[in-house]
């Protein structure tokens, strides 16, 4: 682990993240692994919300997939570690309200949470699974919006 990933794990423990996101991974009886530069893999989430097949809480990255599978996409690891450094460098638990203010924005602007979101295009759009469609059609009063 390098010092930058190690002040990462550290942040996101002080910071509450990662105990929330160990809370959630026990509270749904996800299989909790170590993975890899202090990122800590619980496989075989299965509540309703989120729908993404994987989403992180501090160092947690929890996954639909089952043990075994999660974790080993490295692309989609790639991504899911990227939001572990932002909950870093938003402090924690304000992430949650910063990510839901910017794919509130994105639904705006795309259409789709994902698209125009500035966490998400950080992270790596295609690597999350995500399509960009940056530009919607049609406005929420049917006037087209541009980018």
């Amino acid at each position: 682990m390098t010092p930058a990933q190690r002040l990462r794990q550290i942040a996101n423990v002080a910071n509450l993240s990662t105990p929330l996101g160990l809370a959630v991974a026990a509270a749904s009886r996800s299989t909790l692994t170590r993975g890899p530069r202090g990122l800590l893999i619980a496989a075989g989430y299965g509540w309703k919300l989120p729908h993404a097949g994987a989403f992180t809480l501090g160092n947690v990255i929890l996954y639909r997939a089952p043990h075994g599978v999660a974790g080993t996409n490295p692309v989609l690891l790639g991504h899911e570690e990227r939001h572990s450094t932002q909950y870093a460098y938003c402090l924690g638990l304000p992430f949650l309200a910063l990510y839901g203010v910017a794919a509130a924005w994105s639904m705006l602007r795309s259409g789709n949470p994902g698209s125009s979101n500035f966490f998400e295009r950080q992270a790596g759009l295609a690597a999350g699974g995500y399509i960009d469609h940056h530009n919607r059609p049609d406005g929420p009063a049917g006037h087209r919006i541009e980018a």
